[in-house]
C-alpha cells in the first residue's frame, strides 16, 4: 500500500476530511470520552488503537450518531467549508445469523436497499446495485452463493460490498479482519486499498494488530478516552504513551 505525505496536523491541511473537534461522550455520569481532537483525511487510512475499554467503540457509534455527544463532527472541504454530513458506511467485526438459513449473499443485500420482501422477486435496478458494489470488492462470484458457506473473508468482504451501497465519504471498519486466513486477510486489504485509492474515500479502522497497522495506516491515533498520542506508525508506536499503555517496548519496523 502506498504512503501518503500529507500534512496531518489540527491545524490548516490539504486534504478533505472529517474533523473531529471537542467531541466527548458522557453515560450516567461516567465520562467515557473525552475531548477528542483529530483528523480523518479523504483518501488515507486512519487506525484507532486503544486498550479495551478504552472508548473505541463509543467513539465510533458518536461517529455513526448512535449516541449523544459534546463536540463537533464536521465534514469539510480543503479550505474547512462544510459539506453535507457524511454518509458513512460500517464494517462490523462479524454478522450474527442462522447459518442454516437459506439466504443468498444477493438476498442480504437487496433486503438491505428494498423496500419491498426480497421472496417477492428482486428488481432489475436492485440487482445491478448489488452486483456493482460485489464486483467493487471482488466478490461478485458469490452473489449466489448462500450465507452459510461463506468463509471469514468472504463473509468480510460482502460486509464492505454493503458498505458500499450507496458509496460513503467515510469508511468505517471495526475489527474487520479478526479471525481470517492469510488469503483471506490480503484480499481484504488489498480491495480496501483499492478503495481508497478509486474513490479517495476517508477510512477509519479499528485494530488492535499492530502489524497490519504498521503496514497499512497512514495516520495513527492512540485511544484511552481521549487521544494520548497521533501520528503515523512509526510516530505512535515508538511513543512514550503507547508503550506505557500496553507495557511493551516500542513497536519498530524491525520488529515486524
Amino acid at each position: 500500500m502506498m504512503k501518503h505525505e500529507h500534512d496531518h496536523g489540527q491545524g490548516g491541511c490539504a486534504l478533505c476530511r472529517i474533523e473531529l473537534k471537542n467531541v466527548g461522550v458522557t453515560a450516567g455520569g461516567d465520562t467515557l470520552l473525552s475531548g477528542i481532537n483529530f483528523h480523518i483525511h479523504c483518501g488515507q487510512l486512519t487506525a484507532l488503537v486503544g486498550p479495551n475499554g478504552a472508548g473505541k467503540t463509543t467513539l465510533l457509534r458518536a461517529l455513526l450518531q448512535q449516541v449523544p455527544h459534546d463536540g463537533q463532527i464536521r465534514h469539510v472541504d480543503a479550505h474547512g467549508h462544510d459539506f453535507a454530513a457524511p454518509r458513512i458506511g460500517y464494517v462490523p467485526q462479524q454478522l450474527s445469523f442462522d447459518r442454516e438459513m437459506p439466504l443468498t449473499v444477493e438476498d442480504l443485500m437487496a433486503a438491505a436497499i428494498s423496500k419491498k420482501p426480497v421472496w417477492l422477486g428482486i428488481g432489475k435496478k436492485t440487482k445491478e446495485t448489488v452486483h456493482r458494489a460485489l464486483k467493487e470488492t471482488n466478490a461478485e462470484s458469490l452473489a449466489n452463493k448462500r450465507l452459510g458457506t461463506l468463509s471469514g473473508g468472504e463473509m468480510q468482504r460482502v460486509l464492505l460490498a454493503m458498505a458500499l451501497m450507496p458509496l460513503p465519504d467515510l469508511l468505517v471498519l471495526d475489527e474487520p479482519v479478526s479471525g481470517m486466513d492469510q488469503n483471506g486477510l490480503s484480499l481484504f486489504l488489498q480491495t480496501v486499498d483499492h478503495l481508497r485509492n478509486t474513490h479517495h474515500m476517508a477510512i477509519l479502522m479499528v485494530s488492535h494488530d499492530w502489524q497490519l497497522v504498521q503496514q497499512y495506516a497512514d495516520y495513527v491515533v492512540l485511544l484511552n478516552r481521549e487521544v494520548l498520542c497521533a501520528g503515523t506508525p512509526k510516530e505512535v508506536f515508538a511513543s512514550p504513551a503507547f508503550r506505557d499503555t500496553f507495557q511493551v517496548l516500542p513497536v519498530t519496523g524491525e520488529e515486524q
